[in-house]
């Protein structure tokens, strides 16, 4: 979806939204790229295998593959990953879906909570479908999930608006930090979209303060944003959970600029934080301001570029702009980071 049609929504709303007929949009991830992503990490059951995490599936992996799936302009594959999402994680009785189905688990799912970027990814994917293949069906589900994301995940805390990880877990009243938050789950392609179909300033006031969010959270030496973050009084790495730039906070300077959010100054900020040697990214333990890992896949280097690009115009590296599959997290951010250089950031190309 282009960022003209998206203004148009935001502008007319869920009504205008509604009316429009169907439209075909192009592809912003060939079908090679595509059917080898399938081939890695889709069975024939719709479910999204996290190979790097016990073959486990989770409600952020089926969301990206649908996600995806839009983005190849493959109905069929789409309809797949959503039945197994719909069928397998969407048995809390809220309408969202329960964060982790294990294979080897009996029964499959053993802890109902959700994972909110999980949700915020479904219903994006499922919004995106709904106007790509004219789906009444998908966009009344995806209104379903959006309300309940913003009466039941979205809190105002110290004149700010913020996205708690789950509905249960984070707030004042469950954690002595608490509310926690995770800035990673901000996904702020969606919020333009959610406020299309479900329109509530809340999803404006969660970029708008997500964003200053991200300006102002900058831990140790690397001054880095932390995987999670307390919010009870001056923003710190949040208490029980290990105080590093990590696996999750890697794909933020993605999300930012897939909505083309954010400044140069934040751009580069991350960027130095997260450097390491050759090129590659690291994670970082803030309180010992050290790497922890180095990221040398593919799928995380290209999130660096494509921060580069929207900082700076860097061009992204020929070797990145081929797509071959290597553990599922890392090649989702590698597709999802191609689509948003063809769609959004073209001059990176």
């Amino acid at each position: 979806m282009t960022p003209s049609i998206l203004r148009a929504l935001r502008i007319a709303g869920f009504a205008l939204m509604a009316a429009l007929p169907a439209k075909s949009f192009a592809a912003t991830i060939d079908a090679l790229a595509w059917s080898a992503y399938k081939a890695a990490f889709l069975d024939n059951s719709g479910r999204i295998i996290d190979t790097g995490n016990g073959n486990i599936s989770h409600s952020e992996g089926q969301g990206y593959g649908m996600w995806l799936s839009v983005l190849a302009d493959n109905p069929a594959d789409f309809e797949l990953i959503w039945s197994f999402t719909k069928t397998e994680l969407l048995v809390r009785n809220d309408g969202l879906a329960a964060w982790k189905w294990d294979p080897q688990a009996n029964p499959h799912i053993t802890d109902i909570n959700n994972a909110t970027d999980g949700d915020i990814l479904i219903a994006y994917a499922l919004a995106l479908a709904a106007q790509q293949w004219n789906r009444s069906d998908y966009q009344q589900t995806a209104r379903t999930i959006i309300d309940t994301i913003a009466q039941k995940a979205v809190i105002q805390n110290a004149g700010r608006t913020l996205l708690l990880p789950a509905v249960e877990g984070f707030s004042s009243s469950e954690r002595a930090d608490g509310p926690v938050i995770n800035p990673s789950y901000l996904i702020f392609e969606a919020f333009p979209v959610f406020d299309a179909l479900s329109p509530s300033p809340v999803w404006q006031a969660l970029t708008n303060d997500g964003v200053a969010l991200l300006d102002s959270f900058s831990f140790g030496d690397r001054k880095l944003p932390a995987d999670w973050v307390s919010m009870k009084r001056r923003p710190q790495p949040a208490e029980g959970f290990a105080p590093e730039f990590g696996y999750n906070a890697v794909r933020i300077p993605l999300y930012l600029a897939q909505a083309k959010a954010g400044t140069a100054a934040l751009y580069n900020r991350l960027l130095t934080g997260m450097s390491a040697d050759n090129g590659n990214i690291a994670t970082i333990d803030l309180r010992q301001n050290a790497v922890k890992d180095t990221l040398s896949d593919p799928g995380y280097r290209i999130v660096a570029a494509i921060a580069a690009c929207a900082a700076n115009g860097t061009k992204i590296p020929e070797d990145l702009r081929s797509f071959s599959p290597t553990l599922y997290y890392p090649s989702t951010l590698h597709l999802l980071a191609l689509s948003a250089a063809t769609q959004t950031h073209r001059e990176c190309l």
